[in-house]
């Protein structure tokens, strides 16, 4: 209904419209929730967002805090000079992650097509074109599995700075996380999950390795000792690249225990294919993953651009893939692009979701989505 009338205070000190008039805007024909309790089923919640969202209480106000959110991240990069573009989300060959993607077919082209998994190579095509500063703020999906953490469609940032590197990547970073606090009322310091958190810049920087032998006790520079303790662990090893056992290892011990924000750098370059060598360490990408609460929020390179070594990772990738995992094939445009002359790099993709979840104190990522997928009713 809608009224018109003169507002006021009644007799117990209730704010109150003493109504002239009484109008009849629309037919309500279910029976809303209680309005002491609201919606207590999660799963229900999120299915029927529309009253959660009248019911729930802050609901409302997380998810104005996203749209606050994005609006920081934008105008952080906005402020660095960054030019916001739109990639496509259909493609040809699934690239950028190694990810299971979904798949469709473009009747009028008669050609099957992909949902994009990532941004990334087609950023890079803009860097080849002379676009020095470029990123995208856009959904991407993976034919994965559903977890507090991980929904088959999710929004990513990526950017991408010519003549960056990683250690660009890392300022940008902490100053799009804490220009993103502010815009969503968060303190400097706090909880989440029941850990402590402390925003204040710099953010604690440690090695790969280091982490893995201050956890384990082992030697991360010897596959036999690695074993060990990824069989202690409980990590497969049997017929497993070393430096996969070791990529497990540390997800298995010690991803839980990284409070931070921690930015864990140099990973083995075997797990990092487009990524660029450490100079004098041949083995070592220059890559990050910024951790908060035991859960990534961020991954950055400094972008490999040489289009040999390039196509040859390609190519090792694919061969290690799991025909069920992937539906990739080489992007030879992509080479070809590389081909044409990428200038020295930066690169950074933040989960959009998991970084509202971090900021909003939000359990689940399903709780920062208005519509997360869900099982069809039995």
């Amino acid at each position: 209904v809608g009224v018109d009338g003169r507002l006021g205070w009644s007799k117990t000190g209730e704010m109150t419209v003493f109504v002239s008039h009484l109008e009849f805007l629309t037919k309500s024909l279910e029976t809303p929730p209680d309005k002491y309790h609201g919606l207590v089923d999660p799963e229900l919640r999120q299915r029927m967002r529309y009253l959660d969202l009248i019911h729930g209480e802050g609901v409302r106000d997380r998810f104005v805090a996203r749209s606050r959110i994005v609006e920081a991240v934008r105008r952080v990069l906005a402020a660095r000079g960054y030019l916001e573009v739109e990639g496509p989300t259909l493609q040809e060959t699934a690239g950028g992650a190694a990810a299971r993607p979904f798949a469709t077919h473009h009747n009028a082209l008669d050609m099957p097509l992909v949902l994009r998994i990532a941004l990334e190579l087609h950023l890079k095509r803009l860097l080849v074109g002379g676009m020095e500063r470029v990123f995208e703020l856009g959904r991407v999906y993976r034919n994965e599995g559903v977890s507090t953490r991980h929904n088959p469609e999710f929004t990513m940032l990526e950017a991408y700075e010519a003549y960056g590197d990683y250690g660009t990547m890392m300022d940008l970073t902490e100053a799009i996380i804490v220009e993103a606090a502010k815009a969503a009322g968060a303190p400097t310091r706090f909880e989440w999950m029941g850990r402590p958190v402390d925003l204040t810049p710099p953010f604690r920087r440690a090695k790969y390795d280091d982490l893995i032998r201050e956890v384990t006790g082992c030697d991360p520079t010897d596959p036999a000792s690695v074993a060990a303790a990824a069989v202690t662990a409980g990590v497969e090893t049997a017929g497993r690249h070393p430096d996969v056992i070791k990529s497990d290892l540390f997800e298995a011990t010690v991803e839980k225990t990284l409070d931070g924000p921690v930015f864990v750098i140099d990973y083995p370059a075997s797990i990092c294919p487009l990524t660029k060598r450490k100079a004098g360490q041949p083995n070592v990408a220059e890559r990050f993953e910024l951790y908060v609460a035991g859960m990534e929020l961020a991954n950055a390179y400094t972008e490999l651009n040489d289009p040999d070594l390039q196509e040859e990772l390609f190519r090792t990738q694919l061969a290690g893939m799991a025909a069920e995992e992937s539906m990739a094939r080489m992007d030879t445009d992509f080479i070809t692009a590389l081909r044409h002359g990428m200038p020295p790099a930066g690169g950074l993709g933040i989960g959009i979701d998991r970084l509202v979840m971090f900021l909003t104190a939000a359990a689940s990522i399903r709780d920062v989505i208005l519509f997360p997928i869900h099982r069809p009713r039995a």
